[in-house]
């Protein structure tokens, strides 16, 4: 009993000593890009700690001058760099998991039409939805499946709530993630990390220089993260997953939107 007890107390200490270097990022540098499209911009940020290096690439838009669309692969036969240069899109990322059999976990609007319905699941935390109101993650307890939303992911779990992560996220298993989140502003970002683990990663972006996040949600990562940005420099920023995956989400300009 006192071993299990002595063991017990050991895992918390680790547990809690993890979670407290994660939670200390410093900003080691910021380089931005800038998009065709007005306000839209990539952000590459370098953020480190004692126990760890965070690299995030995301893509931030203010949705006055944005929205998000979901785009769907039913066969897998496309990546997301194709799909993005082939709409004409600003910005994208994977998106949400799906199962041994190529079908889509959770919740999917595309252009309007639920393609996939809302399920219950551990991981599947918070709903991603774009409509004409605006970019909105909600709890499943909070969505209303009369929302109407123009495009919508299922995912999970969340990372921020409030301006503050999560607790009891994962701080042991480090894999690329993906994410989406909103801004305070009402603003909103998809992004892609390193190889980190949730709790680190939620801690990271609580941590972002410039802009407050208010809600973050993770979407599929490891193998399927990828991101992808059209430069108004020149080529494409492009990180490629590495297997396929179901579907994508990637930033449109709304109209009246100005370019450059």
């Amino acid at each position: 009993m006192l071993c299990r007890q002595i063991q017990r107390s050991a895992f918390l200490l680790a547990a809690f000593t993890a979670q407290i270097a994660s939670a200390d990022w410093q900003v080691a540098s910021v380089d931005r890009e800038s998009s065709p499209v007005a306000s839209v911009e990539h952000r590459h940020i370098v953020l480190q700690n004692s126990a760890a290096s965070a690299t995030i690439d995301l893509a931030f838009f203010p949705t006055n001058s944005g929205t998000l669309r979901v785009i769907d692969n039913p066969g897998g036969s496309e990546n997301l760099a194709d799909v993005m240069r082939g709409e004409n899109f600003v910005a994208g990322v994977n998106g949400g998991y799906f199962d041994t059999q190529f079908r889509p976990l959770g919740l999917r609007v595309v252009d309007g039409t639920t393609r996939s319905p809302l399920i219950r699941a551990r991981l599947l935390t918070g709903v991603l939805c774009a409509s004409f109101r605006g970019i909105e993650i909600a709890r499943l307890g909070e969505f209303s499946q009369k929302k109407k939303c123009e495009a919508a992911i299922e995912c999970g779990p969340f990372l921020i709530d409030g301006g503050t992560p999560v607790r009891g996220l994962d701080h042991s298993r480090r894999a690329r993630r993906t994410f989406v989140a909103v801004m305070r502003t009402g603003a909103a970002t998809l992004g892609v990390s390193n190889d980190l683990s949730l709790a680190e990663l939620a801690s990271a972006l609580a941590a972002l220089p410039d802009f407050k996040v208010r809600r973050a949600l993770n979407l599929d990562g490891g193998s399927s993260s990828a991101f992808w940005f059209r430069r108004s420099s020149g080529a494409p920023f492009s990180i490629p997953e590495e297997k396929a995956v179901r579907d994508f989400v990637g930033i449109v300009a709304k109209h009246g939107s100005t370019e450059r």
